[in-house]
């Protein structure tokens, strides 16, 4: 069939399966700890995610450090639901992280160490920040308790594939999987899709991102590597090593993850490319003689793409600036002494009233972005977003009208730290 050519479709009327008060599309970790709050604010949740587990690239994608959850100063920015999945996974041994009496320590041996797990980034001088490795199917196994026990119905190997807007709601939304095309009237909605897939097909403004793709891999069978001869990290378990590989300094081209085709490309290249990496470290770097890949990311590692241009759009300038709807706080992965206080309006469409934005695709420009985007945060806005949405869901579903020192109160009460 030539290019724009079209296919007219029967008139169909689709099945409504679920009419919960809030429904969580994607179960990344912004999506998982949307899900969790608002179930927990006792609103009935509905989660759906198109693959088969929740975590996104914290599980999937095999960037499974959590960076950072202080400010660069010593101080805890975050809280909630992203320290207890962590206290979660440490009572099963699926943690590893600097002490609390570590933390800012400058000392060169200690933060050489702690590099060497992954969890110091950027230019120096250094300091031990409070960052996080663990365990990706640990993560899973938590996540699916924390939601198991939060009564929220999860629905995986779905697609959100089209929201209905009627005036300034979204009425219904649309969802393809192998029983075919059905649909859930939510009274609020949450995009946590990473990509704003549901503000995109509603017509909200945002600006979109070109970026370098990632494929973070497991080597196993790897014995005393002391560093040499490749870019690794110590990671959970016995003789195995994190390879983030990817990023602009091995891949060429730029991406859209919006675009399937440029997607598909980049897996198949990625994919090559870290077999090729992976027999070099076998051939090159002291320890890896008998070691072999055991994982590789069945998610690109994208950072970026879709961002929307909500209510306020978060800029350089607001570093370290208070806002009186803060929701959110988060430090800087690769910078010290550097903190963001997100605001609710940057969760906020600039026209829909009953949905609310989480995760790396809030409304923030590409540089504060590069803070925002990271999994800790992620989870944090998560956290707001599930929480607000709940508040509005017991009251009108209109997420623009939610009392923010309410929900700000809310959040405090279940761990959150806003400052």
């Amino acid at each position: 069939m030539p290019a724009g050519d079209t296919v007219r479709l029967p008139e169909s009327h689709i099945p409504v399966i679920a009419r919960p008060d809030v429904l969580v599309v994607g179960g990344g970790s912004a999506g998982l700890a949307a899900a969790v709050a608002a179930a927990r604010n006792g609103a009935d949740t509905m989660l759906i995610e198109r693959f088969s587990y929740v975590g996104g690239l914290a599980t999937g994608g095999l960037i499974i450090l959590l960076l950072t959850m202080d400010d660069g100063d010593g101080k805890q920015v975050i809280g909630g639901l992203c320290q207890e999945i962590v206290d979660r996974m440490a009572r099963r041994n699926a943690v590893y992280h600097p002490p609390a009496s570590e933390w800012n320590d400058p000392n060169s041996k200690l933060v050489d160490h702690y590099r060497r797990w992954g969890l110091v980034w950027g230019s120096g001088p250094h300091r031990v920040r409070y960052s996080v490795a663990f365990e990706p199917h640990e993560f899973i196994f938590a996540a699916d308790a924390m939601l198991a026990e939060a009564g929220v119905r999860s629905l995986y190997q779905t697609w959100a594939c089209e929201p209905i807007v009627e005036g300034d709601r979204i009425s219904s939304v649309v969802i393809q999987n192998k029983a075919g095309r059905n649909a859930i009237v939510p009274g609020v909605v949450v995009d946590a899709s990473g990509d704003g897939d549901i503000f995109a097909a509603a017509g909200e403004p945002y600006e979109l991102e070109r970026v370098h793709p990632w494929l973070w891999f497991l080597m196993s069978g790897v014995t005393d590597a002391k560093g040499d001869g490749g870019f690794y990290f110590n990671t959970i378990g016995r003789d195995r090593v994190l390879v983030p590989w990817g990023g602009e300094a091995r891949v060429r081209d730029k991406i859209d993850a919006t675009n399937p085709g440029e997607v598909s490309q980049a897996l198949e290249q990625c994919r090559r490319m870290v077999m090729a990496e992976a027999t070099r470290l076998k051939e090159s770097a002291p320890g890896f003689e008998n070691a072999y890949i055991s994982m590789i990311a069945d998610q690109l590692g994208i950072t970026e793409s879709r961002r929307l241009l909500g209510q306020y759009v978060m800029a350089r300038d607001d570093i370290n600036r208070e806002f009186d709807d803060t929701i959110a706080r988060t430090g800087h992965w690769t910078r010290y002494d550097a903190v963001y206080n997100i605001p609710y309006r940057s969760l906020l469409t600039r026209s829909l009233e009953n949905l609310v934005v989480a995760g790396r695709c809030i409304s923030a420009d590409h540089r504060v972005h590069h803070a925002t985007k990271e999994i800790p945060p992620c989870m944090a806005t998560g956290q707001a977003a599930g929480t607000a949405a709940a508040l509005a869901a017991a009251d009108g579903s209109n997420a623009h009208l939610v009392d923010v020192r309410r929900l700000q109160q809310a959040l405090r009460e279940q761990g959150a730290i806003l400052g």
